[in-house]
């Protein structure tokens, strides 16, 4: 497994996402936990979570007790950086709606501590702005909670080149990873990706293959990763993973999955090397 850094901390080049295994469609448990075990076995050291990822109302922080449940039933456990996010919330209708007040983050945090069964949490997000609160009140509850060792990294999330810059000076410097949306469909997110190449922050993007309904029909909908694919004898996943790795040093693609042959096919990336001109035709996208 090729590795990259967030801070001072060396991980896989490629995570696990969690959030399919917690929210609308999930499989039973016997299936995520094989699907986390299998990644453990490949060599993930990396495991994207969030309070937030549950289906029903009573169960906040779903996948971070499954993932709890994971690590400590295996001997790699011990090894992985579980990154976990805080501010988003789902009433259990469906529906996503935003708490970035920093009582509402600092209680997250501490009920994230509990799930997770950890003294203090490897990397702790703030998931996404609240258009009611100041976003320096928000990272200031973040900055807060680095300072008093409850996390030991602190990252944002949703976060655009403006917010990038004011949360690392709110928390002095301190800021290890943006985590967005980025993908074949998706690609508004380069500016921000370019300035954590500049700043040497890890840049960790979500639904990197189009998201759960679309990531087996990325092939179909971009033939030039469909061609590559071919060309290479592998899915067309590998190769949009193997794109994003290709981007910076500073990219950690967290593909969720729900299933252990996905998240093996994913991990699959980190040997693919693409050409020049394969590059250039992906980015031309």
């Amino acid at each position: 497994m090729h590795t990259r850094r967030i801070g001072d901390v060396e991980v896989s080049a490629i995570g696990l996402g969690g959030m399919p295994m917690s929210i609308e469609g999930r499989p039973d448990e016997a299936r995520s936990l094989a699907t986390i075990h299998a990644a453990l076995d490949a060599g993930v050291t990396l495991i994207d979570t969030a309070d937030a990822y549950h289906r029903d109302a009573h169960e906040v922080g779903h996948n971070e007790t499954l993932i709890a449940k994971a690590l400590a039933s295996h001997d790699l456990g011990k090894d992985v950086l579980v990154a976990t996010k805080g501010g988003h919330l789902r009433p259990g209708d469906g529906s996503w709606t935003l708490d970035g007040s920093p009582r509402h983050l600092k209680e997250a945090c501490e009920a994230s501590l509990r799930r997770l069964g950890v003294e203090a949490i490897g990397l702790y997000q703030f998931h996404r702005p609240d258009p009611r609160v100041p976003y320096a009140e928000s990272v200031g509850a973040i900055r807060d909670l680095l300072d008093e060792g409850k996390i030991l990294m602190a990252g944002i999330s949703n976060a655009n080149p403006e917010r990038i810059g004011q949360a690392n000076e709110i928390l002095g410097g301190r800021l290890v990873s943006v985590q967005n949306q980025f993908s074949p469909a998706f690609r508004s997110s380069e500016p921000e990706l370019r300035l954590c190449d500049e700043l040497g922050i890890a840049f960790l993007p979500w639904s990197p293959l189009g998201g759960i309904s679309r990531a087996g029909e990325l092939g179909s909908a971009y033939a030039p990763f469909a061609r590559v694919a071919e060309a290479h004898g592998v899915s067309p996943q590998q190769v949009c993973l193997a794109w994003m790795l290709a981007k910076s040093p500073v990219v950690v693609p967290i593909p969720g999955s729900s299933r252990p042959e996905t998240i093996r096919d994913s991990l699959g990336a980190v040997g693919l090397v693409l050409g020049a001109e394969e590059i250039a035709e992906l980015d031309a996208v």
